[in-house]
C-alpha cells in the first residue's frame, strides 16, 4: 500500500515519533513524504521514505497528483490546525481530493492510529468497494 506522510513544523517531532511507534507496520508499505518530514522520518527509523518537495514549494501538490492518479492509498497528514500556513490551498486541496477519490486521510495522530492498527489487522478493503 502506498501511504503519504505530511506533517506541519510544530507536528514533525509527533510524526517522527509515531513512525518509530508504528514502524513494524509501515515497513510493509511503500512511503511517501514531503522533504523535510521524509528525511526526519527516514534518519529517525531507517525506513525507507520517497520524498517530494517541502510542502511550501509544492510537495502537497505532488502527493495531491499521485492521489489524482490512483496511485496513493492512504495519507497520514499532522496539521497544525493553530498556525496559519501560506500554503493552505494546497492543503485544502489536497484533502479535496482525499474526498474524491475515497483516499482516507487522518489529520491527527488518533485517526491515524486507527487507521494503521486497522491496516495491520486487514481490516480496509476500500480499494476494493
Amino acid at each position: 500500500m502506498n501511504i503519504a506522510l505530511i506533517a506541519h513544523d510544530r507536528k514533525k517531532q509527533q510524526m517522527v515519533n509515531f513512525c518509530i511507534a508504528y514502524q513494524k507496520i509501515l515497513e510493509a508499505h511503500t512511503l511517501y513524504a514531503t522533504g523535510t518530514t521524509g528525511k526526519k522520518i527516514s534518519d529517525a527509523t531507517g525506513l525507507k521514505v520517497n520524498r517530494f518537495l517541502s510542502g511550501p514549494l509544492g510537495g502537497d501538490q505532488q502527493i495531491g497528483a499521485k492521489i489524482a492518479e490512483n496511485s496513493m492509498d492512504l495519507v497520514l497528514f499532522f496539521r497544525d490546525p493553530l498556525m496559519a500556513q501560506p500554503h493552505e490551498p494546497d492543503i485544502t486541496a489536497l484533502l479535496r481530493l482525499c474526498d474524491v477519490h475515497n483516499i482516507p486521510v487522518a489529520t491527527n495522530i488518533a485517526t491515524a492510529e486507527i487507521l494503521l492498527k486497522g491496516l495491520e489487522r486487514g481490516d480496509f478493503h476500500w480499494r476494493t468497494i
